[in-house]
């Protein structure tokens, strides 16, 4: 006969919800990117049938709407980042602008070497978004509000010390500048990586050369490479390690993290001076590789970066997102954009497919949010 102790044990630990089975299904909608992922399959689907014979997937194709989406990602890893933490940071865009005139005005007019404007552009922006940070913080004015007031503020600074500095909003020459300095530091955000592969490829007839025999695609841009790095950096370091607990536990419940020892506020201000890291790598890709800054660069970026995050799983609430899911939201806008060019359709319509994206990202983050909340 069983002991009713046992027997009373053993109801309880199989009651117990930490034992319970959870299905493949459940696993896999607990997943942030999820929904990224899916809806990513479903464009490569749909512009595949209706774009197939564009030149879309062809090399150079590919290599366009991948340019697009590597410079969308890089942003919105950043505000992924963020969002998980609990804040959002709508000073993105402009600090992409205010970034490239840090780097185009001591280069062009003040004779410096690029790769030293580079590095005063990256400690240049990482310093205001420690004060963007530091403000958030120190007063608990939401991040929105406070981010927002640096949205004017970049953008007002960037046109206003282009033209007096200047006297133009649109300065030129850098890349000029950095090939007759043989810059070191240039090629990194401007340079294109596996260019004798490529050219192997052109030689063997795999893909298309011009009539002197130069590649049609001569190799992988920079900022590819940049984006492609920080996607496996931060998604390890936020699945992996202790900061990536804290950024998680930080947009959670700040004070019940502080609690227990996270470092909720310094977790904060790194991931906004993150964010402006972010904005200031895309900033030099564009300067380096177009050889040119203008003042109304990143217009508008920081929504489209945080409707990336949001697409990619990140909830608006915080303490749940992925670095990975943000990135084929990344991907779904640079396909699309993209495929709406090649299919000679108004580009007017992006703007209509990124509201209704986001309005069905927010509505499917919300059904998985409930479903996390249940599984609990």
């Amino acid at each position: 006969m069983a002991d009713p102790l046992d027997t009373e044990n053993g109801s309880q630990a199989s009651s117990d919800e930490r034992l319970r089975d959870v299905s493949f299904l459940s696993r896999q909608l607990n997943k942030p990117e999820l929904g990224a992922i899916s809806g990513a399959v479903l464009v490569f689907v749909f512009f595949g049938l209706t774009a197939g014979g564009t030149g879309m997937f062809a090399p150079d194709g590919i290599l366009n709407w991948s340019t697009v989406s590597a410079q969308l990602g890089l942003i919105a890893i950043g505000a992924c980042l963020l969002m998980i933490a609990g804040e959002f940071d709508l000073s993105i865009g402009s600090m992409i602008g205010f970034a490239g005139i840090m780097i185009a005005v001591p280069t062009v007019y003040w004779d410096w070497p690029v790769w030293l404007s580079i590095i005063f552009a990256f400690a240049g922006a990482m310093s205001i978004g420690f004060i963007n940070g530091y403000i958030v913080v120190r007063t608990g004015l939401p991040s929105f509000i406070v981010s927002l007031a640096f949205l004017f503020i970049l953008r007002g600074l960037t046109i206003g010390l282009s033209q007096f500095f200047t006297n133009r909003t649109i300065i030129g020459g850098v890349r000029d500048i950095a090939e007759e300095q043989n810059d070191w530091m240039a090629p990194l955000f401007g340079g294109k990586a596996f260019q004798g592969f490529f050219q192997w490829l052109g030689d063997n007839g795999w893909i298309e050369t011009f009539a002197d025999g130069t590649p049609l695609v001569s190799g992988i841009p920079a900022v590819i490479l940049w984006f492609l790095g920080l996607v496996i950096v931060c998604q390890w370091m936020l699945l992996k390690t202790r900061f990536g607990n804290w950024i998680f536990a930080s947009g959670g419940d700040a004070v019940a993290a502080r609690n227990v020892g996270v470092p909720a506020s310094r977790v904060k201000i790194m991931l906004f001076m993150f964010t402006a890291f972010c904005a200031t790598v895309y900033a030099a890709c564009q300067v380096i590789e177009f050889g040119s800054a203008a003042a109304d660069r990143g217009l508008l970026k920081e929504f489209e970066a945080i409707i990336a995050a949001v697409i990619g799983g990140t909830l608006l609430t915080g303490g749940y997102g992925s670095v990975v899911g943000a990135c084929f939201g990344a991907l779904i806008f640079g396909v699309v954009q993209m495929g709406i060019f090649f299919l000679g359709i108004d580009s007017s319509w992006f703007r209509v497919f990124l509201g209704g994206m986001l309005l069905i990202a927010v509505i499917f983050n919300n059904f998985i949010r409930k479903k996390v909340t249940e599984a609990r």
